[in-house]
């Protein structure tokens, strides 16, 4: 890869020179469009770039200043590194140039610089420090507000030598755009060219590009693959983030694109129609924002028709901040901390702008709910740790790439933040001990706070007692049963007990599960019952009383604990055995095959002196325990 490349938009009224400034600081008209050169007015967005004297190259994006092309000016305003603010010397600051201040302070753009274009043209060097004066006071209360202001002149040129000084100055203080290795580019412009095929062009966020690369296209699910990368007509094989980009797509046509779609790399990021924001309405802003109203949503290159849910206030005062719902009416591909606009339909203005900090909630808010607003707050103004924790609030597990993608957070602040939390035992690793977060993060394992662990272990716990209350006499509680009540998937239900078994917190016996120590107790008169009927099984140890008579004495309940704790075997459907018996019965059947190579029942039933039905039924049930095997009236070894 090349040398990082800045990208710089410009910002103000119409015609007060911002393009006649572009085409004398770089010798490119941006006005590419017939019409545009017809009526001397940027329409659509346009594109130049300039060598500075550190050997930086810079892109320019010129963005339309008049009312009606203001959503063209959103779309390309949205990826750059500095702004270059015009403001005429002539005309002073005008409506427009309010307007697009605006946009820039919602979208937390620092750096800048201020240019007093048609310097030229006034005569009254008095009249010249006052618009000077009027544009410091009006960046003053802005995220520009340390904008120096150069006055220039792009017709003798007057200041732009010392205007170009300063961007080159200004540029190395800007940081690098973040790489967190999942590119994005807002598409802002789409074309055929002859030879090569659809062309998309945008300015790069969040990572890299190269030739040869499969590329996903949102919304739609497209997918692609690059032929060719250009940036300042010039061919290369890979792109850093924060330049500007022309991408040669394969088997696409121009129909199938459009501006407003995201290009990136396939299977992580998923679009939304839900987005969750700290929203903040300008101070110029003509009327309250409410709930439920229709506004138009910019972000990247995307222009969309949204509806508001304010969910802490009945209205948003202008200057003033809220937590807002915005319900797209198509989707949008957004992460967590993308800056957006919002303007009303009519009269068109922009009104307000925020941050994005959720951009796939998973379900529409219910208002003024303090569970919901807390969240937000987290997510608003929380560290990564407080964002990972809040990502993990709840009692279902969730798997830490999930996790990543879902809280927005860079892989390298994600690992460092979950390491800090494992640290401090404020997040377990289900079913292992002693995991860092780089072998969670890699073998995707899941992940609980504490907080959530210890209520889905109370809840754990509330279930098995509940159960082994209303039955004392069952040595616990059916697996399926347990999973069905805290209502988790099989996946993570398995992965929770395993986790729960090694805190022993549960015994695991497989279809079973209980509490540690829990043991079925008996009545006295129930253990009165047991002891006599097992006195007869002992008494007359072949000739035992039958299923029915068991169950008229014990109860049916009763009985099944004695099968469960293997006192008694049943080895027909009428038929048991104590459990001693039963095993003296198999090893004399077997040991008198291994002597004689066969028995019969006749002669089964002469060995314990017992009737045929007691010995057909304990060999029937060696036949399906696969001990023995039939050959006509005899039984063999298997």
């Amino acid at each position: 890869m090349g040398q990082r490349i800045r990208t710089v938009g410009t910002a103000g009224h119409v015609d007060h020179g911002k393009s006649a400034l572009v085409r004398a600081l770089t010798g490119i008209d941006p006005d590419r469009l017939k019409e545009e050169k017809e009526r001397e007015m940027t329409i659509d967005l346009g594109f130049a770039w300039l060598t500075l004297p550190s050997g930086a190259v810079v892109s320019i994006v010129d963005v339309p200043g008049h009312e009606n092309f203001i959503r063209n000016m959103l779309a390309g305003i949205g990826g750059i590194d500095a702004a270059l603010f015009v403001v005429a010397a002539d005309e002073g600051i005008m409506p427009q140039t309010r307007e697009h201040l605006g946009i820039l302070d919602l979208l937390q753009l620092e750096y800048g610089l201020a240019a007093i274009t048609k310097a030229d043209l006034v005569e009254d060097e008095e009249w010249l420090e006052l618009v000077v004066d009027d544009v410091a006071d009006l960046l003053k209360e802005t995220s520009l507000a340390e904008a120096e202001i150069v006055p220039v002149s792009a017709e003798t040129g007057q200041g732009l030598e010392t205007l170009v000084e300063k961007l080159d100055d200004l540029l190395k203080r800007v940081p690098a755009k973040r790489d967190v290795g999942k590119p994005r580019l807002p598409v802002d412009r789409v074309f055929v060219m002859a030879g090569f095929g659809t062309i998309v062009t945008g300015t790069l966020i969040d990572g890299s590009l190269g030739v040869g690369q499969e590329v996903e296209i949102l919304p739609s699910g497209l997918r692609s693959r690059i032929r060719g990368l250009q940036t300042h007509q010039e061919k290369i094989d890979a792109t850093e983030p924060g330049g500007r980009v022309a991408v040669n797509l394969v088997g696409l046509s121009r129909d199938q694109l459009g501006r407003g779609d995201v290009l990136t790399v396939p299977n992580w990021l998923q679009p939304s129609m839900l987005v969750d924001t700290r929203l903040r309405l300008l101070d110029s802003a003509p009327k309250p924002l409410k709930h439920n109203v229709e506004v138009e949503f910019y972000s990247g290159s995307a222009q969309i028709m949204a509806r508001t849910r304010l969910l802490g206030d009945e209205l948003i005062d202008p200057g003033q901040e809220g937590w807002v719902q915005l319900r797209l009416a198509e989707p949008a591909a957004l992460v967590r901390g993308d800056r957006f606009i919002i303007r009303q339909p009519s009269p068109s203005l922009t009104v307000g702008g925020g941050v994005v900090l959720d951009p796939a909630p998973r379900r529409r808010h219910r208002r003024f709910r303090p569970a919901v607003l807390q969240r937000l707050e987290a997510l608003s103004h929380g560290s990564p740790q407080e964002v990972l924790l809040q990502a993990l609030d709840g009692v279902l597990p969730r798997q830490s790439r999930e996790l990543l993608e879902d809280g927005g957070l860079p892989a390298n602040e994600m690992e460092e933040a979950l390491d800090e939390l494992l640290g401090r035992s404020k997040v377990l690793v289900l079913g292992q001990a002693d995991v860092g977060a780089q072998a969670a993060i890699s073998e995707n394992l899941y992940l609980m706070s504490r907080d959530g662990w210890a209520e889905l272990e109370r809840r754990l716990r509330a279930s098995l007692s509940e159960y082994h209350s209303r039955y004392p006499l069952r040595t616990g509680m059916p697996r399926e049963e347990l999973k069905s009540r805290l209502n988790l998937s099989a996946r993570i239900f398995n992965t929770v007990v395993g986790h729960a078994s090694a805190q022993e917190i549960l015994s695991d016996e497989g279809a079973v599960l209980s509490l540690p120590g829990h043991e079925v107790r008996f009545t006295p008169e129930q253990q009165r019952r047991i002891d006599d009927l097992l006195a007869r099984f002992a008494h007359s140890p072949y000739a035992t009383p039958s299923v029915a008579e068991c169950e008229s004495v014990l109860g049916p309940e009763v009985l099944d604990v004695l099968l469960e704790q293997g006192r008694l075997v049943r080895v027909s459907e009428n038929v048991l055995f104590l459990a001693d018996t039963y095993e003296e019965m198999v090893a004399r059947v077997v040991k008198h095959i291994e002597d004689e190579g066969s028995v019969t029942v006749a002669q089964v039933r002469d060995m314990f002196r017992a009737s045929r039905k007691y010995a057909l039924a304990l060999m029937e049930h060696l036949d399906e325990q696969r001990i023995t095997r039939r050959v006509a009236d005899e039984r063999m070894l298997r």
